[in-house]
């Protein structure tokens, strides 16, 4: 038995890291959330923008602004919505490389010192990658 299934599209937007509730044990990073697009005409593209209750809040947004631009700025209803940036295509998020460690810095700048073996060149590179992470470190 093969039904016809409608293709569902979406509009992407990236949500804010932040905190559930009152405790800072709930920490939600940010991500990638998604809108489904309920219709499309000419001028305009319809989206779900949150269900609640039962009851669906629906939104639209200027389709040949979005599809000229591939995002577009839409300006919150209220203060109870936050303004948003949708994108036609899931944004990639940037990933931050993890703070290097000090201390691991600092072993790889004594195996490069030239009295253990190492080259004076590879000594000065290593000190400089350590000096740039302890000056960043004491900017936190």
């Amino acid at each position: 038995m093969s039904e016809d299934l409608e293709a569902v599209e979406y509009l992407y937007a990236i949500e804010a890291d932040h905190y559930e509730g009152d405790d800072s044990r709930f920490y939600v990073p940010k991500r990638v959330i998604t809108f489904r697009i309920t219709k499309k005409t000419a001028k305009r593209i319809y989206y779900l923008r949150h269900e609640r209750l039962g009851r669906h809040d629906i939104g639209y947004i200027d389709r040949q602004q979005i599809e000229a631009e591939g995002e577009l700025f839409r300006k919150s209803a209220g203060w109870w919505e936050a303004d948003a940036r949708l994108y036609l295509k899931p944004p990639v998020l940037e990933v931050y490389a993890p703070a290097p460690d000090l201390a691991a810095l600092k072993a790889a700048m004594r195996a490069a010192h030239p009295d253990m073996g190492g080259s004076h060149e590879a000594f000065l590179e290593a000190h400089e990658r350590y000096e740039r992470a302890r000056v960043n470190a004491s900017r936190v």
